[in-house]
């Protein structure tokens, strides 16, 4: 699939700007703060229905503005499509100027693998932030994984909500039942989800590892960590902690405790790996979720480069470029970038994106 055009309006720091873009390779160069961040902010918006920086919709307007719109024109291998960001004081999206009444309706409509400079976090931060990298996988792929994590937060937080009851105001312990049942049901649900994805990751790793590093040298393997395997391990695994729970007041295992980690020669990257093994694992393992959408939407995903080739040496960035040729690609960059033929060059200033 490949983006036609995206049509801003008030967005950031664009006050009215369309921008055509070719099936292939799409730079988008200029200084910082100028706006080219904007741009896959916009499509990741219509992708996701959120941002990946913005931490209020608010931040998304024009100064001085009340409302935003981000349109973005796609086609598939077997339809095109539309999708329409309205933002005021919330976010309304249409798609093919139909109203959507959920968020989670139009999430998977346009396929985007995005790489940004943070994206090492993935390795080095904790749990959560590898838990957001999977879930947002599962999300584009299984739009009813996306409800499932909300009635599963939901509930967690009815739980943790009565611990505290318990604690201080004396209640029940044993109406936890009703919420450790649902927390196991659900629990499980998200742990197949899961467990199936990154059992897929780990079934191409080795060779985009391989692909990168040229060397073949290392052995690279990823492993989900979870304390429960199934419904009923949840469900004793909540029981066993009770006590515990009451006394922290949070409820302290499930699948929002679970992870997964990246070893290369047996040892944890994220502790032992060097700077360089960081940034070829997570390389690597953006490039397993590039393949993994293709296969599954039997179609090329839209591939969104914010700043990243600045962040690889000459060998990554060559072995990177040979794994992507069927993508349509939006890149970003401060300095104008040498690319085949097929290219278009856009330069950024000031809100303003114009051809070259």
């Amino acid at each position: 699939m490949y983006i036609k055009k995206i049509s801003l309006e008030n967005f950031r720091n664009y006050e009215k700007e369309e921008i055509e873009l070719n099936k292939n390779i799409n730079i988008i160069y200029g200084n910082n703060a100028q706006g080219k961040t904007n741009i896959i902010e916009a499509v990741f918006l219509c992708a996701y229905g959120k941002s990946f920086r913005a931490k209020k919709d608010s931040e998304l307007v024009r100064f001085e503005e009340n409302n935003a719109k981000v349109e973005i024109e796609y086609q598939k291998v077997d339809r095109e499509g539309k999708i329409l960001a309205q933002i005021n004081d919330k976010k309304i999206f249409y798609i093919n100027n139909v109203k959507q009444s959920k968020i989670s309706d139009m999430v998977g409509k346009i396929n985007i693998v995005i790489f940004t400079p943070d994206d090492i976090d993935i390795i080095k931060d904790g749990p959560q932030r590898r838990r957001k990298f999977i879930d947002m996988m599962i999300s584009s792929l299984r739009p009813n994984y996306i409800h499932l994590l909300n009635t599963y937060n939901k509930n967690l937080e009815q739980r943790n909500n009565y611990l505290r009851q318990i604690k201080f105001e004396k209640k029940d312990p044993k109406m936890l039942d009703i919420w450790d049942e649902q927390l196991a049901i659900y629990s499980y649900k998200i742990y197949e989800y899961r467990k199936y994805f990154i059992e897929k990751i780990s079934e191409k790793i080795q060779d985009f590892h391989n692909l990168i590093t040229k060397s073949g040298k290392e052995d690279i393997k990823i492993k989900y960590i979870s304390n429960s395997k199934d419904e009923k391990s949840f469900l004793e695994n909540l029981k066993k902690s009770r006590d515990i729970d009451i006394k922290r007041g949070f409820t302290a295992t499930g699948v929002h405790r679970d992870d997964f980690m990246i070893y290369i020669n047996s040892k944890p990257v994220s502790i032992f790996g060097s700077q360089g093994q960081q940034r070829t694992s997570i390389l690597t393992l953006k490039l397993c979720e590039l393949q993994i959408v293709k296969e599954e939407i039997n179609d090329t995903p839209i591939l969104l480069l914010d700043d990243f080739m600045s962040e690889l040496d000459e060998t990554r960035r060559n072995s990177f470029l040979e794994n992507i040729k069927e993508n349509q690609v939006i890149l970003t960059c401060t300095d104008k970038m040498d690319f085949e033929k097929n290219a278009s060059v856009y330069f950024v200033e000031k809100g303003s994106c114009q051809e070259v």
